[in-house]
This record gives C-alpha cells, structure tokens and sequence, in this order.
C-alpha cells in the first residue's frame, strides 16, 4: 500500500478514533475528581432503593395477576404457548425473592461501598433469572416487556454510570443470543421459533442505543454542572477570603475610609471615620441625616471640594476644619477621587479622611517655637550688640562703661542663658524623662526656700505671698530640688500674668496617701480654652505675648510632677483667679 493511500484511510480513522474517545470514552482523571465520584456513587445508591421500591411493585403486581389467573384465566392470556402459562408465576416468584435480597444488601456496607455490584446485581437478578429458567425448561425466551421496562426504569431513575446499563444490556444479550445458540434451542412463539428475529433485533438495538445516550448526555451534563458548581463555590471562597481582607483592612485601618453621594451624603464609613466624627458606630455616620456641608466649620468648603473634584476628578491633602458630634473641632485631610459609569455620569466619591488635629497643634506649637527662638533669644543678644557697636563707633581708645550698662547687659545675657537652659532642660525632659534624686523631704522646708528666693521678685511686683503649709505634714519621697522649680514656677507664672499687687496663697494637705498642694492667686484668671492648653510645650497665654518665655515653665512642672506619680492641673475662670494644683505621693 503507498503512502498517500495509508494517509487518506489514516484520516477518516483518526477523526472517528478522535470522535469515539470524546464521547464514549471513560472520563480522564483529571476531569473526574474523587469528589465527584463520591457524589455519583451516593447518587446511584440513593436511586437504587427508588429503583429496587418500583421494581419490587412492579413484580408484585405481575405476580398478583399471575395468582389471580390461576383461578380465573385471562382471554388475553391463552395465546401464550403452555409452558409459558403454566411456569410465569415460579419466574415473577423467583424474581421477587431476588429484588427483597437485593433490598437487604442495599443496606449494609456493601452495598454502601460499591452500589456499582449491586446495580449489576439488582438488574441481572431480574434479566437472568427468566433466562435461565427458560434454558433449564429447555425454551429460548425472548423478554421484550420485560427487558424494555427493566432498561427504561433504569434509564430514567439511575441516569447515571453509563457504563453499568451498557454491561447490564449487554450481558443480558449475550446470554440470549450466545447460550441458546449452543444449545440449539427455540423460542415457544409460534409462527417465530428462531432466536434471530430482525424486528425483534432492531428493536432492542435501538432501545438500548436510546437509553444508554441518555444516561451518558445525562451524567455528562451532571458531570459539568458538578464541576460548574464547584468552581463557583472555589470561586465565592475565595470571594469570601478577599472580602474578609478588604474588610478587615476596612474596618481596621487608621484612616477614615468613606464613599460619599454627590448630593453630599455618606454612603458607606469605617470605624475609624466614625471615630474622627465622634461616633461609636460607623452607621450613625451614614445614617445621620445630616449633609457633609454642615460639618465644615467653613461651609464654602464642601462647594470648593465639589468644584475640585470636577475639574481634576481627584484630590490629595484636602485639609479643613470640621465639626464632632459633640461641637468640638478638628483638622482633617481629605484624599478622594470621583467615582464613574461608563458613560462618565458621576456614581459617588470615595477616599481617605485623616485626622490631622494634633499635627496641626505641632505646626502651631512649632511656629510659637521659631517665634519665640527668633524673638525672645534674639532681642537680648540685639540688645547687647547694639549697647557694644556704639562703644565702638567711639573715637577715644579707652571706653568707660557704666555700672548700669553692665548690669542690664548682665541681666540680658542672664535671660538668654536661662532661655536656653529652659529649652535644653524641655528636650532632654522629653526624650529622656526628668531623672530624680530622691530623698525624704519635709515640703515646708522647700516653699520656704523658694519663696526666699523669689522675694525680690514679689517685692517689684508688690505681691503678697501667704504661706499656710504647716511643719506637721508627712515626709514625701520626693527630689527637693525638682520640687523647688515647681513652686518656683508656679509662683512666677502668677507674678507674670497678672497686674502688680496680687495676692498669692500656697497650702497643702494630707488627703490619704497623697499630698494635695495648691497655689491660688486672685488674679484675673483664664479661660477654658486656654486652661486645656497650659502645659502643653510652647503654649504661652495671650496675656504675656512679649514677655521674654518660650512657654516651658508650666510644661517642666507637669514632667516633674508626672516623674513623682502625681498629677497637676489649674482651676480657673476670666476674672475669678486661678488655683493651681497637684498631687504628690507619700511614698
């Protein structure tokens, strides 16, 4: 044979080899999981006890008619050739004990494990018993009902393992055609006693052919819809696995993460913008009736981002003031961009809400800072330059200087040092912690001293300083030199804010294990705003704008008194005094 000859026979046989293996072939291991396996092997089994059910009522209504027959014979019946007549209740018997076996099989582990065997078993039970009846009575018996209702019950209630129904066919025609063949026998049909009837062939060629491509479309599609729904519950896994990590990124990032309508509304909000709006829950904030305007203290900014939006269709480092639930006020930064379809309508804005209130306090703190580094340390050293330069645009080469030049330039650099000391001593006290030396101190011993020190001081502010802590209180463990600056400060910072001719009060009493010092003054006092900011660092009152501070006596105080275990605070109101206060433990 040449070789175009065996290419041209090769492609038709490869295209129906190619053909045969995609749709009678077995399924491979890779489109066949064990998972779907176990799910066909429970649902042969399941529908096996259906099958068995109808089987058994079936035979049973055969055999009642059979029993009745015996005593009042059918017309319809006496055509059937004698032997079928007289034997067919022994065979509808016969099969009836094979179906109740089968039932108790169909219970036990076996026919769990392998619903396989017993579907074989079940059906040749039915299909071999009548033929091998029909061989020991020496007939060839042509079923035809019997096998069409066997094959088409199947069909319809196991519709699955198309392979099962192909051997019980098969087996039940090789059986027929093969063993009655060699043993020469005859079908008891008159007019028809030859096994091989061409109708009969035919008939049962195509009604198995119909069957079992049922069964295989119908377990391939099963097989598809498996594999279809176990995609998409591998797929909404892993959907659920990403929406738990969007949502815990969501509900536990930092900043305030919302989407917002145009019309001004929150659609959506994490827990962290609830908590920067003063919330507790992130669905007040959507469900507040209140628009997005009205939080701006400035409301023109709700316009300015709309109008930002539009024209650059995002915006990065928005900053505004904006309204708490509870009236306060803090500094956002906003970052958002806009949200469309795909016909460009605008759907929403979505974005980022950080709050910057204590950065924007740093800001202020760290400008008062350069202000006061620039003018408090600068004026001094200016006023020295100036006092020296025209020392020397004298001619004379020998300058006299009087004793009151020398003692304002000492006073000057006096104040620049302690300045300088007073922003070293703030730096190191933040990073480092204020270092104690402890010892047993009677706290009378140290108001004394400080009030000695400080009596020029009253004396030029024409103060008066009353003393009512008594020698009788417990000794503290405390550093007297820290506590020293305390006082010290406490009593300067009256003795600056107010007018000449205060009146100072300094008591301390036993309260439990604490000591409760208080040093009052009847001032004119200050507000509550300026009272929640006074020992923040660099915080100066607005009373004392040129005074030569950088606003770290009050800071200092609290980092001592915080390095004791105690803790200080002010009592105050405009025009009523003030009355400062703090703690300090026994032990």
């Amino acid at each position: 044979m040449g070789k175009v000859a065996r290419m041209l026979m090769a492609t038709p046989f490869t295209t129906v080899q190619r053909w045969w293996r995609q749709i009678f072939s077995a399924p491979t291991t890779d489109e066949t999981t064990t998972r779907y396996r176990d799910w066909r092997n429970r649902f042969l089994w399941q529908r096996l006890r259906l099958w068995l059910l109808l089987a058994l009522i079936c035979l049973l209504s055969f055999t009642l008619r059979d029993i009745y027959g015996l005593f009042f014979p059918f017309a319809e019946l006496q055509q059937l050739p004698e032997v079928l007549r007289t034997q067919r209740l022994v065979i509808n018997i016969a099969m009836l004990l094979n179906i109740l076996m089968c039932f108790a099989l169909h219970k036990t582990k076996l026919g769990r494990d392998r619903p396989d065997l017993l579907f074989l078993g079940s059906s040749w039970s039915i299909s071999l018993a009548s033929q091998l009846f029909a061989t020991i009575t020496g007939f060839a018996l042509p079923d035809t009902i019997g096998w069409s209702l066997l094959f088409l019950s199947q069909a319809v209630l196991i519709p699955v393992c198309w392979i099962l129904h192909l051997l019980t066919q098969v087996s039940v025609l090789i059986y027929y055609f093969g063993v009655n063949t060699a043993l020469g026998l005859k079908t008891p049909i008159p007019g028809h006693p030859g096994i091989y009837n061409l109708t009969f062939i035919l008939y049962i060629f195509w009604f198995c052919a119909i069957c079992d491509i049922g069964v295989y479309l119908y377990d391939r599609l099963q097989r598809s819809e498996f594999y279809a729904r176990q995609e998409l519950e591998s797929a909404y896994q892993k959907l659920k696995v990403a929406e738990a990590k969007y949502r815990s990124i969501f509900e536990n990032a930092v900043e305030g993460i919302f989407q917002s309508s145009p019309d001004g509304r929150y659609i959506t909000a994490n827990p962290a913008l609830a908590r920067i709006y003063g919330y507790s829950l992130a669905e007040e904030v959507t469900a507040n009736s209140t628009v997005i305007e009205q939080l701006y203290v400035d409301p023109k900014r709700r316009a300015e981002f709309v109008r930002l939006m539009e024209k650059y269709g995002s915006i990065s480092e928005f900053e505004s003031q904006i309204y708490r639930r509870d009236g306060s006020i803090v500094w956002i930064s906003e970052k958002a961009y806009a949200v469309r379809d795909e016909e460009g309508k605008l759907l929403y804005y979505e974005g980022l809400i950080e709050d910057i209130t204590q950065r924007k306090q740093t800001e202020e703190e760290l400008r008062v800072f350069f202000h006061a580094v620039s003018h408090d340390l600068r004026n001094p050293v200016l006023g020295t330059l100036m006092v020296l330069k025209n020392f020397l645009a004298r001619k004379e080469e020998n300058i006299s200087i009087s004793r009151s030049i020398l003692e304002r330039m000492i006073q000057s650099s006096d104040r620049q040092l302690n300045l300088i000391n007073s922003l070293m001593e703030a730096h190191v006290g933040e990073v480092q912690g204020v270092i104690l030396q402890r010892q047993a101190v009677q706290l009378l011993t140290v108001v004394e001293a400080a009030i000695a020190d400080l009596e020029p001081l009253l004396e030029r502010n024409q103060a008066t300083l009353r003393n009512l802590i008594t020698a009788d209180l417990p000794l503290i463990n405390a550093d007297p030199t820290q506590l020293w600056r305390v006082f010290s400060n406490l009593i300067v910072n009256a003795l600056k804010h107010n007018p000449p001719g205060l009146l100072l009060t300094i008591n301390a009493t036993h309260e439990g294990e604490m000591i409760y010092c208080t040093v009052r003054d009847n001032g004119v006092g200050i507000s509550q705003q300026q009272s929640d900011r006074l020992f923040d660092l660099y915080f100066r009152g607005a009373s004392i704008r040129n005074s030569v501070s950088l606003g770290l006596g009050l800071y200092l105080c609290k980092q001592i008194i915080n390095a004791h275990g105690g803790e200080i605070g002010i009592n105050s109101a405009l025009n009523a005094g003030a009355t400062f206060w703090f703690t300090l433990p026994i032990s």
